[in-house]
C-alpha cells in the first residue's frame, strides 16, 4: 500500500521537503519572476492535524497571522482590510485594492455560489450526515476560469480539500497545485486543518489524519539564507522544541466564529483594549479566549508600539503560543522577561 510520508507534526514535514527540495531539486525555475528550487508531486500526512505549528527560532512564525487567516476562511471573507492589517503584503495581489483574489479561499469554500442557498462547505457535510463513506465531498477551490486571465496577480494556490468520514472520524486530504515551502506551506497547513478540525466538530465526529499533496513544491531564491538558517538550527538543536496544540471546543459553530471576529475587528480598528481579566470574563470558551488575547497583544505592538506588551497576557498564554510570541516579537519577549524577574 502506498502512502504518504507521515510526520508528528507540520515541523517535520516543513524541514524535510526543505531540505528535499534545496538539496535534491529536480528542477530550476523561474515563473513570473520566481527564481526557485522544485520537487514535483510530493506529500505527507499529519496523524494528529492539531500539531500544526513548528517551533523554530529561526523561523519565528507569525501565529497571529495564521489565527487571523484562518478566521478569514471559516468566515467566507475576502476582504483585503481584515487579512491585509496581519499580512501587508497581501496588497500588491490585490487587482483592485479592496478584495483577495484565489488566495481568498475561505470566499470560495464558505460563501454560496450564485443562486445557491448554501455554500459548499455546508452543502459537503449535509453529504456526509446522511452518506457517511461518500468520496464525493470535494470542495474545489482552483477554477479552470483563473487560467483565462495569465496576468491575474493572484491565482488559487489550493486546488481543493477533500472531506473523508471513516470509522468515526473526518479524514482530510488537500491538494495543492503549488506551495511555496518556507512560507505558504506553514499557513495553508495551520488554516486547513482548523478547517478540517471545525467540520469535524460541526459532524459530531473525531478529528482524523491530515494529508497535504503538492505538485509543485518550491523553495524560493529570496528565501534561500532564512532556510539554510532553519537547517543549522535543527542539525545542531539537542532536541526539537515541543508543544501540544489545545483541541477546539466542542460546541464551536459558527456563531462563536462570528463572535472572535467581532473583538478581532475592535482591537484591529483599536477601538477597544482588552485586559486579562476583561478577556477572561468573556462568553468564550478558554480556546477562543487565547486567540483574542494574541488579538490584543498584536494591537498593543502594532497600534500602542509599546516596548514590553502587558505581562499579565504573556503569561496567561498557553505555553506553545507564548514561546512563539516571545520570537516573533521584542515586545513580548522583554515582557516574558519582566515577568520571571
Amino acid at each position: 500500500m502506498l502512502t504518504a510520508t507521515t510526520f508528528r507534526s507540520v515541523e517535520g514535514a516543513y524541514v524535510a521537503l526543505l531540505r528535499l527540495a534545496t538539496k535534491q531539486p529536480e528542477h530550476r525555475i523561474d515563473a513570473r519572476g520566481n527564481s526557485a528550487l522544485e520537487v514535483l508531486g510530493v506529500s505527507f500526512q499529519l496523524p494528529d492535524p492539531r500539531q500544526r505549528l513548528p517551533y523554530l527560532a529561526e523561523r519565528k512564525v507569525n501565529v497571529v497571522f495564521q489565527f487571523a487567516e484562518a478566521l478569514w476562511f471559516l468566515a467566507g471573507r475576502r476582504d483585503l482590510e481584515m487579512i491585509g492589517h496581519y499580512a501587508p503584503k497581501m496588497r500588491a495581489s490585490s487587482v483592485d485594492g479592496v478584495h483577495v483574489g484565489g488566495s481568498a479561499y475561505g470566499y470560495t469554500l464558505f460563501t454560496p455560489a450564485d443562486g445557491a442557498q448554501h455554500s459548499p462547505f455546508d452543502q459537503a457535510l449535509e453529504l456526509l450526515r446522511h452518506e457517511t463513506d461518500s468520496k464525493r465531498a470535494y470542495l474545489p477551490v482552483f477554477s479552470a476560469q483563473e487560467l483565462a486571465d495569465r496576468s491575474n496577480p493572484d491565482v488559487a494556490c489550493l486546488a481543493g480539500l477533500h472531506l473523508l468520514a471513516r470509522g468515526g472520524h473526518l479524514h482530510m486530504v488537500c491538494n495543492m497545485r503549488a506551495n511555496d515551502l518556507d512560507c505558504g506551506l506553514l499557513s495553508d497547513v495551520f488554516s486547513f486543518t482548523v478547517i478540517q478540525e471545525y467540520a469535524a466538530i460541526q459532524l459530531g465526529l473525531a478529528l482524523g489524519t491530515y494529508t497535504h499533496t503538492i505538485g509543485s513544491a518550491h523553495v524560493n531564491d529570496h528565501s534561500a539564507n532564512r532556510v539554510r538558517r532553519v537547517l543549522n538550527e535543527v542539525d545542531n538543536r539537542p532536541a526539537p522544541t515541543t508543544f501540544l496544540f489545545p483541541a477546539m471546543p466542542q460546541n464551536t459553530t459558527a456563531a462563536t466564529i462570528t463572535e472572535v471576529l467581532t473583538h478581532e475587528e475592535a482591537l484591529r480598528t483599536n477601538e477597544i483594549r482588552y485586559s486579562l481579566d476583561t478577556i477572561q470574563r468573556l462568553p468564550l470558551a478558554p480556546y477562543w479566549q487565547q486567540v483574542v488575547m494574541l488579538f490584543e497583544l498584536y494591537r498593543q505592538i502594532k497600534s500602542d508600539e509599546v516596548t514590553q506588551v502587558d505581562p499579565h497576557l504573556m503569561a496567561a498564554l498557553d505555553p506553545g503560543l507564548r514561546w512563539l510570541m516571545e520570537r516573533r516579537w521584542p515586545a513580548c519577549a522583554a515582557a516574558a522577561a519582566g515577568g520571571a524577574q
